[in-house]
């Protein structure tokens, strides 16, 4: 059993979007069309299926309810409801193999470690990374795009 549960961004979040097509963040216009390329939601953790399904491209900082300064940048979310990522323990299918960036932050967000795979293993070096007790929480995120996917939490 790995040692972390994956947290998406909060329903609220993409609740908040989608009412008001707006980043609640920060006011922002949220952007709105049919996706035409690869496109994870941030809230169900599948991919928003491209000339079929609409996105909203939003900002949204990580950090923000865990420190500062904070870190915004782009992200994207089904334009239709769909339901948060609950309870996982392992890496979503559509994540696997992926160029990822797993970044490691402790206490007041000292980033502790960075490790960019494509290899598959992303369930056993997260695991290895929060074998560090100073390690509160990992940020996934796109190696090639360089945007924030998802949280890991200790389980």
């Amino acid at each position: 059993m790995n040692t972390f549960q994956i947290a998406p961004i909060p329903t609220e979040v993409a609740e908040s979007v989608r009412a008001t097509g707006r980043a609640p963040q920060y006011g922002f216009p949220a952007h709105k069309e049919v996706a035409s390329g690869r496109a994870p939601c941030r809230h169900c953790l599948r991919l928003i299926r491209a000339h079929e399904e609409e996105l909203f491209l939003f900002t949204y900082d990580p950090f923000q309810p865990l420190g500062v300064p904070p870190l915004p940048g782009p992200v994207y979310i089904h334009a239709e409801t769909c339901e948060r990522l609950v309870g996982a323990t392992f890496f979503p299918e559509q994540y696997r193999g992926r160029a990822l960036t797993l970044a490691a932050y402790g206490d007041d967000r000292r980033l502790l470690a960075e490790v960019r795979l494509s290899d598959g293993h992303e369930d056993a070096e997260a695991d290895r990374l929060f074998g560090n007790p100073e390690v509160q929480y990992i940020h996934v995120r796109s190696t090639e795009a360089g945007c924030y996917l998802f949280r890991l939490d200790r389980a």
